[in-house]
């Protein structure tokens, strides 16, 4: 009765209503009644519960203010991101579901609050938490939360690809590929516009040629990378590879090529100075005449069609090789950037069989038509030379697949690098794309061409890639 009275007494003081003396007999008895101790309790049950339910609503309105930062995500990239009840201090949510997910390619897992999936739309994605914290009926509406998680565009989708004018004098096509035999081995080429040039409707600067010279028995394969900065050297690198093969279709005769052929043999058997500086000799002559013959040619193409030769600047990488029964010659050349790979049998050792025009010339690439090239001191060491068993692969390509791959030039050399680049080829990838290099595979030329879709931001160069396998 104490607790009534104090509450009563308050209750009429906060009305200006004051119990005199006089009264205080029958403020006694009013207390006493026990209607106004129902009444006292009610009314405090009453602002219990209204104090509780404002509580409750004030928790609820708390939930859905708070911000909650989730990762971006990325159309056609795996997403994956928790809701960490216990960390955003939700502890005292009792039942949650996540809605608005459909067509988005993203899905909730409630018992480890995980969002996750593969995006399919971009934008801001508004997600609908539902939830209901302690202190809710089960059956009470639940409240509802917005969570928005942004979706970046795919990259790949911001670019175009417009064709490339086919009334062009010079016009090739956007992408090619190519699988065959090469010798007793295979070989698998590919060359791909690069996504900056698509974008405008350029042309593919890149460009390959490959030819088996079946009455010799050797069999040649060229690459070459057109310059940027030239205006046409579309033309300039498909003329460089079908000239180099050009010129050795017309002069790797078997009359020319029988005194190779004994002194490799001979070098086979016993190598001694005498054979390795016949064969230096002989890979000098016979390349650089190669690399020579294409300069001279391009120059020739650039006067008649009343051009500048610097137009149809180009890197030039080529192999020869022949299979001999005690092993394969592979003969090399190259200038520019574009680099050349052989691989052991075993995958345990690689020969980058060129250097590249980069280090210590500053990244400043050099071009088979550019006249210096050929008076250069350093001319004679663009020529390589191996005699090997056997081998996996030898691989050409330009640097629109060496920088994303190999990013800098010393990892051209690292075995560990190239089993990587295999890996990547073999479907070891973002994307999944595989290259199946079984004999048997008629497919992997579209195989290839797939893989070279690959994204690397800031690399949106030509791409080709020639392997012989």
């Amino acid at each position: 009765m104490e607790e009534t009275k104090k509450y009563v007494q308050a209750f009429l003081s906060q009305n200006k209503i004051e119990v005199p003396t006089s009264k205080h007999s029958l403020f006694d008895d009013f207390i006493a009644n026990e209607t106004n101790i129902e009444s006292v309790k009610i009314i405090k049950e009453n602002q219990q519960m209204i104090m509780a339910n404002w509580m409750l609503k004030t928790r609820i309105d708390d939930i859905i203010q708070q911000s909650v930062l989730l990762p971006n995500g990325t159309v056609n990239k795996n997403y994956e991101s928790e809701i960490d009840f216990i960390k955003l201090g939700w502890n005292d949510i009792v039942y949650s579901e996540i809605k608005n997910l459909d067509d988005t390619g993203l899905s909730f897992n409630d018992t480890e609050k995980l969002l996750h999936g593969n995006p399919k739309i971009s934008g801001d994605l508004k997600i609908k938490l539902l939830f209901r914290v302690e202190g809710e009926e089960e059956n009470s509406t639940l409240n509802e939360k917005t969570i928005t998680v942004i979706i970046n565009p795919d990259p790949k989708s911001l670019w175009k690809n417009i064709e490339s004018n086919k009334t062009d004098p010079f016009w090739k096509e956007d992408n090619i590929a190519f699988s065959g035999k090469f010798l007793d081995k295979n070989i698998v080429i590919a060359s791909k516009r690069g996504r900056s040039h698509a974008n405008v409707g350029s042309f593919r600067d890149d460009d390959y040629a490959f030819k088996n010279i079946n009455e010799t028995g050797w069999c040649v394969l060229a690459v070459s990378d057109g310059a940027g900065s030239a205006n046409l050297s579309r033309q300039g690198s498909k003329l460089a590879c079908d000239l180099v093969i050009e010129y050795f279709e017309q002069n790797l005769t078997l009359e020319y090529l029988k005194e190779f052929d004994e002194t490799l043999l001979n070098h086979y058997n016993k190598s001694d100075e005498s054979t390795s500086k016949k064969i230096s000799h002989f890979v000098y002559n016979t390349l650089s005449k190669g690399a020579h013959y294409t300069h001279k040619k391009i120059e020739e193409f650039a006067i008649q069609n009343e051009k500048e030769l610097k137009d149809f600047h180009s890197t030039l990488i080529f192999t020869l090789v022949k299979k001999y029964d005690f092993g394969y010659a592979i003969l090399t050349f190259g200038v520019g950037d574009c680099p050349i790979g052989l691989l052991n049998k075993d995958l345990t050792e690689i020969k980058l069989m060129n250097w590249l025009d980069v280090g210590e010339f500053g990244g400043g690439t050099r071009f088979v038509t550019m006249p210096e090239i050929f008076q250069s001191d350093r001319f004679s060491s663009r020529f390589g030379f191996k005699l090997v068993d056997d081998f996996s692969y030898l691989m050409l390509m330009t640097d629109g697949i060496y920088d994303p791959k190999f990013i800098v030039e010393v990892n051209l050399e690292k075995i560990t690098k190239w089993n990587e680049f295999l890996g990547d080829l073999q479907g070891n990838n973002e994307d999944g794309h595989k290259v199946d290099f079984n004999p048997e595979n008629t497919e992997i030329a579209n195989q290839l061409s797939a893989w070279m879709d690959f994204w690397s931001p800031g690399n949106h160069d030509d791409r080709t890639l020639a392997i012989i396998y």
